[in-house]
């Protein structure tokens, strides 16, 4: 054991036994997104470097503390990514964050999840003990992954020390698509493309002084990637103009998300089969329909996650522009707030780690 995370354990172990709470910390890109910050800082910045990378074997193993941009840099050398584009968020990201966010960017419709790559790791919980998890081979786990279960826990069951993600090459060929629809048009012509056998792999409807526009980016083997272009028709796009485009997306960084002003941001997750939604304001619509970005007042909050609730799914405030007010997710039924204190129980049981950053009482 090397003498940052030896020192990290030392930290949990103290606060554990004085009952003192602890903020784990990467890059700090994603503090905007929490339901209270509090806590002494546990910070992930010695435990960085690329631990193993199998190009052949598309996996690699990280350490959590390491920056996103350097483990995507290594990658992009062997021609391979992180298929679920994760967003940064700012220039420190970090792996650990990464993996404890659990976000993905424009691709996750047609990809997967972040949990869905991880593969194995070591987790530090609330009694300060060295916990590892699955693995790095693809077939190496019998019964639950209990390592894909830190992906969107937000820091609350431990300290993410190392992970092993697969990875993907990249893509052969892309191309983006431009149409002019209404958010009904673009709908229902994702939901009718997805029940075909085409290389899709992002989309990005928004409404742009009144006229509505959707980007549908294709990603494949060469000659799929051209027999859908001739398909689907649209405006082809140059994908070197286009690229910066879905970065923007994926970062939050396009006009739609800079002119919400003082409102609020939702992120409505929805079935891809979901009609239009009766919202306060036009969307920004990803993920064949399934993630729905909208702009709200305080007072249309509860409007917000009706609609989102009455269409059979939820409604997180993702970003808000008030000091007062915390980003919230969706309450928990009984069910799920009894899975959440167990396992909250079983892997801290202190509570020292990141209370209240998820849910208020926990």
């Amino acid at each position: 054991m090397d003498a940052p995370l030896a020192e990290l354990i030392d930290q949990v172990r103290t606060a554990a036994g004085a009952g003192r709470p602890l903020r784990i910390r990467g890059g700090g890109t994603k503090d905007f997104h929490a339901e209270r910050l509090q806590g002494e800082p546990l910070a992930t910045a010695g435990l960085q470097g690329i631990v193993s990378y199998e190009p052949s074997e598309l996996v690699v193993t990280v350490r959590a503390g390491t920056p996103l941009a350097e483990l995507q840099a290594a990658l992009a050398e062997q021609g391979q990514c992180l298929p679920f584009e994760p967003p940064a968020f700012g220039a420190g990201a970090t792996v650990g964050g990464m993996v404890a966010a659990g976000l993905a960017g424009p691709a996750r419709a047609s990809v997967g999840s972040v949990r869905d790559y991880v593969l194995g790791a070591q987790l530090v919980n609330g009694r300060g003990e060295l916990l590892v998890f699955g693995g790095q081979v693809m077939k190496n786990v019998a019964g639950y992954d209990v390592s894909r279960v830190l992906a969107g826990s937000w820091g609350t069951l431990g300290l993410i020390v190392e992970v092993s993600l697969k990875v993907l090459p990249v893509a052969p060929a892309e191309a983006t698509l431009k149409f002019e629809l209404s958010q009904a048009e673009a709908l229902q012509r994702l939901n009718a493309w997805g029940g075909q056998p085409l290389p899709l792999n992002a989309s990005c409807w928004v409404a742009d002084a009144g006229v509505g526009t959707l980007y549908l980016r294709l990603r494949g083997a060469v000659a799929a990637v051209e027999a859908a272009c001739r398909t689907l028709g649209g405006e082809r796009q140059d994908n070197a103009a286009v690229a910066p485009d879905w970065a923007a997306c994926r970062e939050q960084t396009l006009p739609w998300f800079a002119e919400r002003g003082e409102r609020d941001l939702w992120r409505l997750s929805v079935p891809q089969t979901a009609p239009v939604l009766d919202l306060p304001d036009s969307p920004l619509v990803e993920w064949h329909g399934g993630q729905r970005w909208v702009r709200a007042t305080a007072a249309e909050g509860a409007a917000v996650r009706a609609a989102a609730t009455a269409a059979g799914g939820h409604a997180t405030l993702f970003r808000t522009a008030r000091p007062d007010v915390a980003a919230r997710l969706q309450p928990l039924d009984a069910v799920q707030a009894r899975i959440q204190r167990a396992l909250k129980r079983e892997f801290d049981p202190a509570g020292v780690f990141n209370p209240g950053r998820l849910y208020p009482d926990f």
